[in-house]
């Protein structure tokens, strides 16, 4: 081979496709059920977007981003997370001036340079949805009850929420101080990449899966909350306890990027081990005047495509159906070609799924691609036919073939396909 796919990317095709896309048909209608509609942001931004929005601290701006220069000098970076791109396309396109709560989703390619690893790529897919306008906690619980309801209708064993919050622009500070001090006596014990954390942003520290056992003796966030902060998040799991979703407390627990306030969460699934997260998302209040906007409180959850497909349950895979295809044409000579694409094109319009084999394959070949194919009917189309204007009609279950002029053949097929 001259030419192989990049490390960290895929290609996919055949079964896979169909799985990914009754798997995005089912996750999208879930969303769409909650009242969100799709917003579609570049797949580049400008760089400074991502260091302001993300941080300038986290791994993601110092370490895995794909940034390049234009052909005029701009610094442009592939997104690495679409929550500040919708923010940007929320604030440019004015849709603050409508008032209530601005409701989206999306669903797309990714890119963040990185180990390649089961369940991470150096592209990869995203489903997320935003909710921008409002502080109200309740918003927050809608959220998190969405991002179950994915998984839940997708036959996923109950899972677990991680809740936590981490603050705000008011009482975060005074803690990094806090932890900051507190790090002092304990840096020799963290690895090296938190050993700079401590100094440039020793909230990351928290995110690290190395440092595990400095992180218990550390203080937590939620012993530090401002009263804002503090009540917002007793309202938050209020709500949630009401509505009947349980969750346990994670004073560790942070998001990888620091955007992030007041509450932050996760999805866990209780029978993947360490590696158990499967999605996750929280509030980012802050993130529209970083974008050059107005205060906008907003908050959100994104979840990894390829870890849902990798951890879909056993029943929902078994279930999966592949492309139905109703008829398969077999076509013997070249010169049945073109009265093929014509009956094709009434059967499609009738609503049909058509293939033609085009391939020049013999009839035997051919034959043995339409039963892989699962289709119905086989219609095969020779010289013979040709003259007689029939074609064969073979019914590819039975075997039971039937000679079926032109202009009956829409007909016929319909009629084969009645239950």
């Amino acid at each position: 081979m001259k030419f192989k796919r990049p490390r960290g990317t895929s290609d996919f095709l055949g079964t896979t496709v169909d799985l990914w896309q009754q798997v995005e048909e089912i996750v999208i209608r879930s969303i769409r059920s909650y009242g969100y509609t799709e917003i579609r942001t570049p797949i580049f931004e400008t760089t400074d977007l991502f260091v302001r929005a993300v941080g300038e601290g986290t791994d993601i701006v110092t370490k895995e981003m794909y940034t390049f220069t234009d052909k005029k000098g701009r610094s442009i970076t592939l997104r690495p997370e679409n929550t500040a791109p919708v923010m940007r396309a929320y604030l440019e396109n004015g849709l603050y001036r409508r008032g209530g709560v601005a409701k989206f989703y999306y669903l797309g390619p990714m890119f963040r340079y990185e180990r390649p690893q089961a369940g991470r790529y150096r592209q990869f897919h995203q489903i997320g949805a935003e909710a921008i306008g409002t502080s109200n906690p309740a918003v927050d619980a809608e959220i998190i009850d969405m991002s179950l309801n994915v998984y839940r209708v997708l036959g996923f064993p109950p899972l677990e929420v991680s809740l936590n919050s981490v603050g705000c622009r008011i009482c975060r500070p005074k803690f990094k101080d806090i932890l900051k001090k507190s790090l002092v006596d304990l840096k020799e014990r963290l690895c090296k990449n938190c050993q700079e954390r401590a100094i440039i942003n020793p909230l990351r520290i928290f995110d690290c899966k190395d440092c595990v056992e400095v992180k218990k003796e550390l203080p937590v966030i939620t012993d530090h909350l401002c009263d804002e902060c503090d009540d917002h998040f007793d309202r938050l799991k209020q709500i949630l306890h009401k509505i009947g979703i349980m969750y346990s407390l994670d004073p560790l627990l942070v998001r990888g990027l620091d955007y992030y306030t007041k509450t932050a969460y996760e999805i866990l699934h209780p029978h993947l081990g360490a590696q158990n997260a499967l999605c996750g998302g929280g509030r980012y209040d802050g993130l529209a005047e970083e974008c050059g906007g107005s205060f906008v409180p907003a908050v959100g959850f994104s979840a990894g495509m390829e870890r849902l497909i990798e951890t879909l349950p056993d029943t929902f895979i078994t279930g999966i159906q592949g492309r139905s295809i109703d008829v398969y044409f077999v076509v013997l000579e070249s010169s049945g070609s073109v009265e093929a694409l014509t009956l094709a094109r009434e059967l499609r319009e009738g609503g049909l799924v058509v293939d033609v084999d085009l391939s020049g394959r013999s009839l035997k070949r051919q034959m043995r691609a339409a039963s892989e194919s699962g289709s119905t009917f086989a219609v095969i189309i020779g010289p013979d036919e040709l003259e007689r204007e029939e074609v064969a009609v073979k019914r590819l279950l039975t075997g039971e073939q039937k000679g079926v002029p032109f202009q009956n053949l829409l007909a016929y097929i319909k009629g084969g396909l009645l239950p």
